[in-house]
């Protein structure tokens, strides 16, 4: 098959890309090249690069030439950069999603929209994960504008026809993530000797789902998800002081590195969804984050500072102090 794969050159985008081409099919990705796309995620991998803006037709049109789907991880996906900038979420997040989809239409073509548990909300602690019929109740700026990318891809289901479908992955980790995300940022700054600054307590809980067990779940609904079907994506909850201890155990780092910061606005205590409609088609997770998961992603980093080093730029180092500096500061 040969798919677009638009934002390719990010974090799951590239695993995505590197797991079509180990199964023989041709992969074209289109990639804005913003701060977290990065050509050298693509390295020794074949595939056609287009670069250009899913919010844009005609780049649209040109790079899904001959395909037969569009796979869409293109996205702004930072919470702390949509609160401080909301505007080009809604871009790329809502109106890049229709461009695509109003392509998919015409041409007629397959579609997958990777979206995020972060739609549903707060889930309270100790009530059950969300299932995908549960209610839309995005928190953030980034949230919303995913939670509007999915209803474009359900609106156009229904009133065209397109043969599109949604999955929701949990918070993922991995190899090649940009460092502004915890699990980088905190473990570049671990091995940096870097103070780690932890929103509020600490206890707000994520799932942890690996790249490379995402990207076996967006592959399974492509080929098998029905039109209109939405599919959880789940990982393995912990509590994010329990993340935060693990990675200074796994880099050697001082727990005097750990600084508690003031909270951001609107901040979510617990994500967690409920995989079984995934599981019935056959998806089932093959890394665990306790055990390999967290130290083979420190592993990563350690030994790829040529990768992440460069990375922490002029525009990297400007975002860090206009989000951590003050509150830093006030610790």
């Amino acid at each position: 098959m040969r798919v677009l794969v638009t934002g390719g050159a990010g974090f799951i985008g590239s695993h995505f890309v590197r797991r079509l081409v180990a199964q023989g099919d041709e992969v074209v990705v289109l990639d804005k090249l913003t701060y977290a796309g990065n050509r050298a995620n693509l390295a020794g991998l074949e595939h056609e690069f287009h670069q250009g803006d899913i919010a844009d037709p005609v780049a649209v049109a040109q790079a899904a030439k001959g395909c037969a789907a569009i796979v869409n991880f293109a996205a702004e996906s930072h919470v702390d950069r949509s609160i401080l900038g909301p505007a080009e979420f809604i871009t790329t997040d809502v109106l890049g999603t229709q461009v695509l989809l109003t392509h998919a239409r015409d041409r007629g073509l397959r579609f997958v929209q990777v979206s995020t548990d972060e739609v549903y909300g707060d889930i309270p602690l100790g009530a059950s994960p969300s299932t995908e019929d549960a209610p839309i109740r995005a928190s953030s700026p980034y949230s919303a504008s995913k939670a509007g990318g999915d209803l474009q891809v359900l609106a156009y289901v229904r009133t065209f026809g397109v043969n599109a479908s949604i999955t929701r992955g949990a918070n993922t980790y991995g190899s090649h993530q940009f460092p502004e995300k915890l699990l980088p940022l905190f473990i570049t700054n671990a091995l940096d000797g870097l103070q780690l600054p932890v929103y509020g307590d600490g206890k707000q809980r994520r799932e942890w789902l690996h790249a490379e067990d995402h990207c076996a779940g967006v592959e399974l609904v492509l080929r098998e998800g029905e039109p209109g079907g939405v599919y959880n994506v789940s990982g393995q909850e912990r509590e994010n002081m329990d993340v935060v201890r693990g990675i200074l155990d796994h880099t050697g780092a001082s727990p005097d590195l750990v600084r508690h910061v003031e909270d951001r606005p609107g901040h979510d205590r617990r994500y967690a969804v409920d995989s079984s409609k995934l599981r019935a088609l056959g998806w089932s997770p093959s890394h665990s984050f306790g055990s390999g998961g967290l130290a083979d992603t420190v592993a990563w980093y350690r030994e790829n500072r040529d990768w992440w080093e460069p990375l922490k730029s002029d525009e990297y180092k400007a975002y860090y102090a206009e989000q951590y500096a003050s509150r830093l500061d006030e610790s």
